[in-house]
C-alpha cells in the first residue's frame, strides 16, 4: 500500500510556517497595517492586488482570484504535488513527517516526483564528491592551481562548490554502484552515456554544479581544462532533466536572490566563471543563463524584484548579438535595460584578476542604457553619409521602438536615432509609421556590403550548416529531433551554432516558425540561405532531417578519434606512470568511438 502524510503533519508544518517568508521569496511584499500586499506572480498587473494574511496563513488575489494557503502556493509557483510542497515547507519549519497508510489521495506519494527527489540527492552527493576530488586530492590538483590561478579564493571556490571530475570515465559509476545505487537509476541520471553506461558524461573537467532556487544541486557544467582543445567542446553541460530545465533555470540566483531584491536590479552575464567573478568582487546581483541565450522563463524568474537588468555579455560578435536580443526580450517585459561595456578586459574574471574589484564597480556604475547601446552599434555599421544606410540604420531601430510600451521613450528615443544619423524627425516618424511595407523594400535593394564591407562575411555552406538547414520548418518536431541527439557545442560551424541557437530559443519561447527564425536572423544573405533551403529540403524534410544527424554525429566521432590519435602519440614518448595511464583511458575512449562510428555506418 502507499504512504500517506498524516493530517497531524500537515497541521504542524503550517502552523510553524511564516507564510510571509515563503512567499517574500518569490514576490516583493509591503506590510499595510497587519497584511501584506504586492503585485500577483499568476497575472501580470501593475496596482498591487496580491494581498497576504500573516495571521490567517492565507493569500488571496483580487484580481484573478487565486488563493490559499502557503502549500498551494509553493505547488503553483513550482509546479509541484501537494507532497512535494509539504516536504519544501518541512526544511523550513523543522518537522519531521510522519506517514499512514491511509489518508486522502492528494497526499499519496508521487512515484514521478519520488524520483526526481532521488536524482537531486545523487546530484548533491556528485557535486561534494568532485568538490572533493578537487580540493583534497593529488588527481585535482592541476585543475585546483589552475582555477586559483584565475584569481578564484578558496571561499569562493567552498561557496560554489567547484569540483573536478575524474579522468578515468569508468570511476564514478563503479564508486556510485558500491554506494547501492541502482544501475538502472543511474542509466536514467544524466550522469552517464545513453549508449554506453559505464562511461560518465564529464571527465577531466571543472564542474560547476547547477543549484535551483532552494540551494539544491540539480545539473551540472563541466570545463575542459588539458590536451587538445580539439578532442571536445570547452563546456559541456547537463541536458534538460526531470529536476532540471535549463531555459527556466538561473545559475547563482540562489545566492543572487537577497541582493537582486535589496538592490531592484540584476546583471545577466555570459557564464560560469564571469558570474562566479562578479560575486567573488561582492557584486552579489549576477545570474547566467544556462547552455543557451536567456529565455523569457529566467526574466520571468527575476521580473518581481527588479526594475533594471544590466547586461554583461562577452564583446564577439556572438556577445553582441545575444545582447542585443536580450534588450528585445527584457523590453517586452517592461524592464528598463543598462549595457555593462567592460573595456578593462575581455570579461569579468579577466578584469578581477588583473585590475581588481574596484575596476568591475566602476565599469557598472558606467553601464549606458540599451538606446545609446543600440545606436552606438548602428553607427559602427552604417555611414551615415549613405542614404540607403541611414534606411536600413531606421529599420534596425525600429524592432526596439516596438517594444518599448512607453509612447513618450518612444519618441524621445527616436530623437536620438535621428540626432545620431541626421535626419528629419517628421521623416523618420513616416517611415515608422510605414515600417513593415518600407523593410520589404529595404530588405530587397540595399546592398549591406557596400554600406560595412568589414563587417559581412561571405557565409559559407558547410556540411554543418547544411545539416542544421534542413530542420528548418513550420513543424518544430524535425528540430526536436535533431536536438535530441546534437547539441550547439557539437557545431564547429559558427554560422551553424547560430542558427541552431535560433532555433533552440524559438523552441523554448513556443514560437518555432520559418519566419520567426528568419526575423531572428541578423544578416540578409543568411535569411536568404534559408529561404533557398527550404524550397531544396520540402519534399523529402524527415529523411533529410535523419541523414544530417548521423552526419554530424559522425563528423563530431570522426574528429574526436583523430584528436585521440594525436593525444596519445604526444603522450607515447613519456615516461611517467600517470602518461601511460592517460593512454590505457584513451584507447579505451578510442574503441568507444570506434564502436559508435560503426553503428552509424551500418
Amino acid at each position: 500500500m502507499s504512504a500517506f502524510i498524516t493530517q497531524e503533519s500537515i497541521d504542524e508544518v503550517t502552523s510553524k510556517t511564516d507564510i510571509v517568508q515563503i512567499i517574500g521569496e518569490y514576490v516583493p511584499l509591503t506590510q499595510r497595517g497587519s497584511d501584506y500586499s504586492g503585485c500577483c506572480p499568476f497575472h501580470n498587473e501593475k496596482t498591487p492586488s496580491f494581498h497576504v494574511s500573516a495571521d490567517k496563513k492565507l493569500y488571496h488575489c483580487f484580481g484573478c482570484g487565486v488563493g490559499g494557503t502557503s502549500v498551494n502556493f509553493i505547488m503553483e509557483m513550482e509546479k509541484l504535488t501537494f507532497p512535494a510542497a509539504i516536504k519544501i515547507k518541512t526544511k523550513k519549519a523543522g518537522v519531521q513527517l510522519r506517514y499512514t497508510e491511509s489518508g486522502r489521495e492528494s497526499q499519496r506519494e508521487d512515484p514521478e516526483q519520488k524520483l526526481k527527489e532521488q536524482l537531486i540527492d545523487l546530484y548533491g552527493r556528485t557535486a561534494s564528491l568532485f568538490h572533493y576530488m578537487l580540493v583534497q586530492t593529488e588527481a585535482g590538483k592541476f585543475a585546483l592551481d589552475y582555477i586559483t590561478k584565475r584569481g578564484l579564493s578558496r571561499e569562493t571556490i567552498e561557496k560554489f562548490k567547484i569540483g573536478y571530475s575524474p579522468a578515468d570515465r569508468k570511476w564514478l559509476r563503479k564508486f556510485l554502484l558500491k554506494k547501492n545505487f541502482s544501475p538502472d537509476f543511474l542509466n536514467r541520471s544524466g550522469l552517464f552515456s545513453r549508449k554506453y553506461p559505464d562511461i560518465a558524461f564529464f571527465s577531466d573537467r571543472l564542474m560547476f554544479p547547477i543549484f535551483d532556487r532552494r540551494g539544491e544541486c540539480v545539473a551540472m557544467g563541466g570545463r575542459f581544462l588539458r590536451g587538445d582543445p580539439q578532442t571536445s567542446p570547452k563546456y559541456i553541460n547537463s541536458g534538460d532533466l526531470l529536476q532540471y530545465k535549463k531555459g527556466s533555470t538561473l545559475y547563482a540566483f540562489n545566492f543572487a536572490r537577497q541582493s537582486i531584491r535589496e538592490k531592484r536590479q540584476v546583471i545577466f552575464c555570459e557564464g560560469y566563471m564571469d558570474c562566479i567573478a562578479y560575486h567573488q568582487c561582492g557584486i552579489t546581483h549576477a545570474v547566467a543563463p544556462l547552455g543557451t541565450a536567456l529565455t523569457d522563463e529566467q526574466i520571468t524568474i527575476v521580473k518581481p524584484f527588479i526594475d533594471t537588468v544590466l547586461l554583461s555579455f562577452d564583446s564577439d560578435g556572438a556577445g553582441q548579438k545575444a545582447t542585443e536580443r536580450a534588450i528585445i526580450m527584457c523590453r517586452k517585459h517592461g524592464i528598463t535595460v543598462k549595457v555593462i561595456r567592460l573595456s578593462g578586459g575581455k570579461d569579468p574574471a579577466e578584469i578581477m584578476l588583473n585590475y581588481g574589484p574596484e575596476v568591475l564597480t566602476n565599469e557598472i556604475s558606467n553601464a549606458i542604457l540599451d538606446s545609446d547601446y543600440l545606436l552606438s552599434k548602428l553607427q559602427e555599421l552604417y555611414p551615415k553619409q549613405n542614404p540607403d544606410a541611414k534606411a536600413k540604420a531606421c529599420m534596425d531601430f525600429f524592432s526596439y521602438l516596438d517594444v518599448l510600451q512607453s509612447d513618450v521613450q518612444r519618441e524621445a528615443c527616436l530623437e536620438q536615432l535621428c540626432q545620431a544619423f541626421e535626419i528629419d524627425l517628421e521623416a523618420a516618424k513616416r517611415d515608422y509609421s510605414n515600417r513593415e511595407r518600407l523593410s520589404r523594400r529595404i530588405n530587397r535593394n540595399v546592398d549591406v556590403k557596400q554600406m560595412a564591407p568589414n563587417r559581412t562575411e561571405k557565409i559559407r555552406l558547410t556540411s554543418e550548416l547544411r545539416a542544421v538547414l534542413t530542420a528548418v520548418t513550420d513543424d518544430p518536431q524535425y528540430f526536436q529531433k535533431m536536438k535530441q541527439e546534437i547539441s550547439a557545442d557539437d557545431l564547429d560551424d559558427p554560422q551553424a551554432k547560430e542558427l541552431f541557437t535560433i532555433m533552440d530559443e524559438c523552441l523554448e519561447g513556443d514560437t518555432f516558425s520559418v519566419s520567426n527564425i528568419l526575423n531572428r536572423c541578423m544578416s540578409d544573405e543568411f535569411r536568404n540561405l534559408i529561404i533557398q533551403s527550404i524550397g531544396e529540403y520540402s519534399s523529402h524534410v524527415e529523411k533529410s532531417v535523419n541523414d544530417s544527424i548521423v552526419l554530424v554525429k559522425r563528423n563530431i566521432l570522426d574528429k574526436k578519434s583523430r584528436n585521440i590519435l594525436m593525444e596519445i602519440k604526444r603522450l607515447e614518448t613519456s615516461s611517467l606512470a600517470e602518461d601511460k595511464n592517460r593512454i590505457k583511458d584513451l584507447l579505451s575512449q578510442k574503441i568507444d568511438i570506434d564502436r559508435q562510428i560503426a553503428l552509424l555506418k551500418g
